[in-house]
Protein backbone atom coordinates (compact mmCIF):
# COMPACT_ATOMS: atom_id res chain seq x y z
CA UNK A 1 0.00 0.00 0.00
CA UNK A 2 1.26 3.42 -0.69
CA UNK A 3 1.95 5.69 1.98
CA UNK A 4 0.06 8.60 1.19
CA UNK A 5 -3.10 6.48 1.34
CA UNK A 6 -3.29 6.76 4.84
CA UNK A 7 -2.21 4.14 7.64
CA UNK A 8 -1.94 6.33 10.95
CA UNK A 9 -4.24 6.28 13.47
CA UNK A 10 -4.40 10.41 13.55
CA UNK A 11 -7.15 11.96 11.37
CA UNK A 12 -6.27 15.51 9.53
CA UNK A 13 -9.34 17.03 9.00
CA UNK A 14 -9.28 20.91 7.01
CA UNK A 15 -12.57 22.47 8.26
CA UNK A 16 -14.42 25.45 6.44
CA UNK A 17 -15.10 28.32 8.52
CA UNK A 18 -17.65 31.11 7.83
CA UNK A 19 -16.33 33.71 5.11
CA UNK A 20 -18.99 36.25 6.94
CA UNK A 21 -22.10 35.18 8.60
CA UNK A 22 -21.23 33.17 11.44
CA UNK A 23 -24.81 31.09 10.84
CA UNK A 24 -23.07 29.75 7.87
CA UNK A 25 -20.86 27.52 9.85
CA UNK A 26 -21.89 23.96 9.50
CA UNK A 27 -23.00 21.43 12.56
CA UNK A 28 -20.13 19.29 11.99
CA UNK A 29 -17.61 22.82 12.20
CA UNK A 30 -19.48 23.03 15.79
CA UNK A 31 -18.81 18.79 16.29
CA UNK A 32 -15.17 19.10 15.82
CA UNK A 33 -14.34 22.35 17.57
CA UNK A 34 -15.73 20.01 20.40
CA UNK A 35 -14.18 16.56 20.06
CA UNK A 36 -10.65 17.61 18.08
CA UNK A 37 -7.71 17.08 19.94
CA UNK A 38 -5.70 19.55 18.76
CA UNK A 39 -6.87 22.50 16.93
CA UNK A 40 -4.77 24.70 14.89
CA UNK A 41 -6.13 27.85 13.75
CA UNK A 42 -4.63 30.73 11.75
CA UNK A 43 -5.60 33.01 14.10
CA UNK A 44 -6.40 31.65 17.61
CA UNK A 45 -8.21 35.15 19.01
CA UNK A 46 -10.36 34.81 15.89
CA UNK A 47 -10.97 30.98 16.12
CA UNK A 48 -12.11 32.05 20.06
CA UNK A 49 -14.39 34.41 19.07
CA UNK A 50 -15.70 31.65 16.33
CA UNK A 51 -16.35 29.25 18.91
CA UNK A 52 -17.94 31.41 21.31
CA UNK A 53 -20.58 32.68 18.54
CA UNK A 54 -21.20 28.69 17.81
CA UNK A 55 -21.48 28.15 21.84
CA UNK A 56 -18.94 25.45 21.03
CA UNK A 57 -16.38 25.11 23.73
CA UNK A 58 -12.88 23.45 22.41
CA UNK A 59 -12.30 20.36 24.11
CA UNK A 60 -8.80 19.64 22.89
CA UNK A 61 -5.66 22.57 23.10
CA UNK A 62 -5.69 25.54 20.54
CA UNK A 63 -2.22 26.37 18.49
CA UNK A 64 -1.38 29.16 16.30
CA UNK A 65 -0.85 28.22 12.52
CA UNK A 66 -0.29 30.97 10.23
CA UNK A 67 2.36 31.79 7.31
CA UNK A 68 5.09 32.83 9.69
CA UNK A 69 5.06 29.61 12.34
CA UNK A 70 3.83 26.91 9.45
CA UNK A 71 7.45 25.09 8.92
CA UNK A 72 8.04 25.15 12.72
CA UNK A 73 4.82 24.05 13.80
CA UNK A 74 4.58 20.61 11.19
CA UNK A 75 6.53 18.35 13.84
CA UNK A 76 4.21 18.85 16.83
CA UNK A 77 1.62 18.53 14.50
CA UNK A 78 2.74 15.68 12.62
CA UNK A 79 4.00 13.50 15.87
CA UNK A 80 0.81 14.40 17.30
CA UNK A 81 -0.93 12.66 14.02
CA UNK A 82 1.26 9.61 14.57
CA UNK A 83 -0.02 9.49 17.67
CA UNK A 84 -3.65 9.09 17.04
CA UNK A 85 -4.85 12.48 17.16
CA UNK A 86 -7.52 14.27 15.60
CA UNK A 87 -5.90 17.42 14.49
CA UNK A 88 -8.31 19.88 13.01
CA UNK A 89 -6.98 22.79 10.78
CA UNK A 90 -8.86 26.37 10.64
CA UNK A 91 -8.38 29.68 8.80
CA UNK A 92 -9.97 32.92 9.26
CA UNK A 93 -12.59 32.35 6.60
CA UNK A 94 -13.03 29.81 3.76
CA UNK A 95 -10.76 26.31 3.23
CA UNK A 96 -7.51 25.69 4.44
CA UNK A 97 -4.99 25.47 2.04
CA UNK A 98 -6.57 27.71 -0.41
CA UNK A 99 -4.71 31.09 -0.59
CA UNK A 100 -3.86 30.20 3.09
CA UNK A 101 -1.92 28.09 5.18
CA UNK A 102 -2.34 24.16 4.97
CA UNK A 103 -0.77 22.59 1.80
CA UNK A 104 2.16 21.77 3.85
CA UNK A 105 0.84 19.94 6.69
CA UNK A 106 -1.39 18.07 4.50
CA UNK A 107 1.41 17.14 1.91
CA UNK A 108 3.18 15.97 5.63
CA UNK A 109 0.13 14.06 7.35
CA UNK A 110 0.26 11.69 4.15
CA UNK A 111 4.02 11.31 3.66
CA UNK A 112 3.06 10.16 7.50
CA UNK A 113 0.35 7.79 6.51
CA UNK A 114 -2.04 9.80 7.64
CA UNK A 115 -5.52 10.14 6.49
CA UNK A 116 -6.59 13.69 5.95
CA UNK A 117 -10.34 14.62 5.25
CA UNK A 118 -12.37 18.03 5.28
CA UNK A 119 -15.46 19.70 6.87
CA UNK A 120 -16.47 21.09 3.64
CA UNK A 121 -18.46 24.97 4.11
CA UNK A 122 -17.78 28.21 2.65
CA UNK A 123 -15.99 29.34 -0.28
CA UNK A 124 -15.08 32.68 -1.23
CA UNK A 125 -14.06 31.44 -5.11
CA UNK A 126 -17.21 29.32 -5.23
CA UNK A 127 -19.63 32.04 -4.18
CA UNK A 128 -18.08 34.50 -6.30
CA UNK A 129 -18.46 32.18 -9.12
CA UNK A 130 -21.67 31.17 -8.66
CA UNK A 131 -23.53 34.79 -8.50
CA UNK A 132 -21.19 36.42 -10.79
CA UNK A 133 -23.02 35.85 -13.83
CA UNK A 134 -19.78 34.33 -15.90
CA UNK A 135 -19.40 31.02 -17.25
CA UNK A 136 -18.87 28.50 -14.76
CA UNK A 137 -18.37 25.09 -16.40
CA UNK A 138 -14.42 25.57 -16.27
CA UNK A 139 -12.29 27.73 -14.24
CA UNK A 140 -9.33 28.52 -12.93
CA UNK A 141 -8.20 30.15 -9.29
CA UNK A 142 -5.26 32.13 -9.71
CA UNK A 143 -4.85 33.37 -6.13
CA UNK A 144 -3.89 37.15 -5.29
CA UNK A 145 -1.67 39.27 -8.33
CA UNK A 146 1.64 39.85 -7.77
CA UNK A 147 1.75 43.56 -5.98
CA UNK A 148 5.19 44.59 -8.66
CA UNK A 149 3.56 45.57 -11.81
CA UNK A 150 5.95 43.92 -13.76
CA UNK A 151 5.51 40.95 -12.40
CA UNK A 152 1.65 41.14 -12.13
CA UNK A 153 1.61 41.87 -16.00
CA UNK A 154 3.71 39.26 -16.58
CA UNK A 155 1.51 36.44 -14.35
CA UNK A 156 -1.60 38.29 -16.85
CA UNK A 157 0.33 37.37 -19.83
CA UNK A 158 0.22 34.10 -18.40
CA UNK A 159 -3.53 33.63 -18.70
CA UNK A 160 -4.11 35.64 -21.41
CA UNK A 161 -5.59 33.14 -23.67
CA UNK A 162 -6.56 31.21 -20.97
CA UNK A 163 -10.29 30.42 -22.24
CA UNK A 164 -11.50 29.19 -18.76
CA UNK A 165 -13.36 31.95 -16.42
CA UNK A 166 -10.24 33.28 -14.17
CA UNK A 167 -11.07 34.00 -10.19
CA UNK A 168 -8.67 36.06 -8.45
CA UNK A 169 -7.95 37.43 -4.84
CA UNK A 170 -6.94 40.99 -4.42
CA UNK A 171 -6.33 43.69 -1.61
CA UNK A 172 -9.17 46.24 -1.33
CA UNK A 173 -6.83 49.17 -1.86
CA UNK A 174 -5.18 47.60 -4.79
CA UNK A 175 -8.25 46.38 -6.54
CA UNK A 176 -8.07 49.45 -8.61
CA UNK A 177 -4.62 48.94 -10.19
CA UNK A 178 -5.22 45.32 -10.31
CA UNK A 179 -8.73 45.93 -12.77
CA UNK A 180 -6.58 48.37 -14.92
CA UNK A 181 -3.57 46.01 -15.82
CA UNK A 182 -6.43 43.60 -16.24
CA UNK A 183 -8.04 45.62 -18.54
CA UNK A 184 -4.34 46.54 -20.98
CA UNK A 185 -3.47 42.76 -20.68
CA UNK A 186 -6.23 40.65 -20.84
CA UNK A 187 -8.57 43.28 -23.32
CA UNK A 188 -10.76 46.63 -22.12
CA UNK A 189 -13.80 45.17 -22.96
CA UNK A 190 -13.62 41.90 -21.08
CA UNK A 191 -16.74 40.70 -18.62
CA UNK A 192 -15.82 40.88 -15.10
CA UNK A 193 -17.22 40.82 -12.11
CA UNK A 194 -16.17 42.01 -8.67
CA UNK A 195 -17.55 40.71 -5.18
CA UNK A 196 -17.65 42.41 -2.19
CA UNK A 197 -18.01 41.22 1.27
CA UNK A 198 -19.81 38.30 0.34
CA UNK A 199 -22.44 36.67 2.72
CA UNK A 200 -22.14 40.00 5.16
CA UNK A 201 -24.50 42.71 5.47
CA UNK A 202 -22.39 45.35 2.75
CA UNK A 203 -22.35 42.52 0.39
CA UNK A 204 -21.92 43.95 -3.17
CA UNK A 205 -21.38 42.78 -6.36
CA UNK A 206 -20.15 44.96 -9.52
CA UNK A 207 -20.88 43.96 -12.83
CA UNK A 208 -19.16 45.00 -16.12
CA UNK A 209 -15.95 45.28 -18.22
CA UNK A 210 -13.02 45.61 -16.99
CA UNK A 211 -12.29 48.98 -17.81
CA UNK A 212 -15.79 49.83 -16.44
CA UNK A 213 -15.02 48.17 -12.98
CA UNK A 214 -11.40 49.89 -13.10
CA UNK A 215 -12.86 53.21 -13.45
CA UNK A 216 -15.15 52.45 -10.48
CA UNK A 217 -12.91 50.87 -7.91
CA UNK A 218 -9.93 53.42 -8.68
CA UNK A 219 -10.05 54.65 -5.77
CA UNK A 220 -10.02 50.99 -3.59
CA UNK A 221 -13.05 49.62 -2.42
CA UNK A 222 -13.71 48.01 1.49
CA UNK A 223 -13.78 44.54 2.32
CA UNK A 224 -12.81 41.32 1.37
CA UNK A 225 -12.56 41.45 -2.59
CA UNK A 226 -12.89 38.33 -4.76
CA UNK A 227 -13.11 38.99 -9.24
CA UNK A 228 -14.44 36.78 -11.40
CA UNK A 229 -13.23 37.41 -15.07
CA UNK A 230 -14.52 35.65 -18.20
CA UNK A 231 -12.29 33.40 -20.28
CA UNK A 232 -11.00 34.29 -23.76
CA UNK A 233 -12.41 33.70 -26.59
CA UNK A 234 -10.99 30.44 -27.81
CA UNK A 235 -8.71 31.86 -31.36
CA UNK A 236 -8.28 34.79 -29.64
CA UNK A 237 -4.84 36.74 -30.46
CA UNK A 238 -1.91 36.51 -28.19
CA UNK A 239 -1.66 39.13 -25.18
CA UNK A 240 0.46 42.52 -25.92
CA UNK A 241 4.05 41.91 -24.45
CA UNK A 242 5.97 44.26 -22.63
CA UNK A 243 8.30 46.98 -24.40
CA UNK A 244 11.96 44.63 -25.43
CA UNK A 245 10.07 41.42 -24.62
CA UNK A 246 9.74 38.37 -26.89
CA UNK A 247 6.78 38.21 -28.66
CA UNK A 248 7.36 34.55 -29.88
CA UNK A 249 8.16 33.03 -25.84
CA UNK A 250 4.51 35.17 -25.43
CA UNK A 251 2.67 33.77 -27.99
CA UNK A 252 4.34 30.28 -26.38
CA UNK A 253 3.41 30.93 -22.71
CA UNK A 254 -0.20 32.07 -23.94
CA UNK A 255 -0.78 28.68 -25.74
CA UNK A 256 0.45 26.82 -22.61
CA UNK A 257 -1.90 28.15 -20.30
CA UNK A 258 -4.65 28.01 -22.72
CA UNK A 259 -3.98 24.36 -22.82
CA UNK A 260 -2.62 23.42 -19.66
CA UNK A 261 0.65 22.52 -21.11
CA UNK A 262 4.35 22.43 -20.25
CA UNK A 263 5.96 25.78 -22.07
CA UNK A 264 8.98 23.51 -23.48
CA UNK A 265 6.71 21.19 -24.47
CA UNK A 266 4.55 23.47 -26.71
CA UNK A 267 7.82 24.75 -27.60
CA UNK A 268 9.40 21.41 -28.76
CA UNK A 269 5.88 20.37 -30.85
CA UNK A 270 6.96 23.95 -32.54
CA UNK A 271 10.29 23.19 -33.43
CA UNK A 272 9.37 19.54 -34.57
CA UNK A 273 6.39 20.81 -36.63
CA UNK A 274 8.41 23.17 -38.33
CA UNK A 275 11.57 20.52 -39.22
CA UNK A 276 8.85 18.08 -40.88
CA UNK A 277 7.16 21.20 -42.55
CA UNK A 278 10.45 21.61 -44.40
CA UNK A 279 11.07 19.61 -47.76
CA UNK A 280 13.25 16.36 -48.07
CA UNK A 281 16.40 17.52 -49.11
Amino acid sequence: MDAREGTGDGLLVLAATPIGRTEDASGRLRDLIVTADVIAAEDTRRFRRLADDLGAVPGGRVVSYYDAVERQRLPELVGALREGATVALLTDAGMPSVSDPGYRLVVAALEAGVRVTAVPGPSAVLTALAISGLPVDRFAFEGFLPRKAGERRRALQAVAADTRTLVFFEAPHRVGEALAAMAEVLGPDRPAAVCRELTKTYEEVLRGTLTELAERAADGLRGEITVVVQGAEPGAAPPPTEEGADPRKAALAAVAAAYGLDRKAVYDAVVAAKKASKPAP
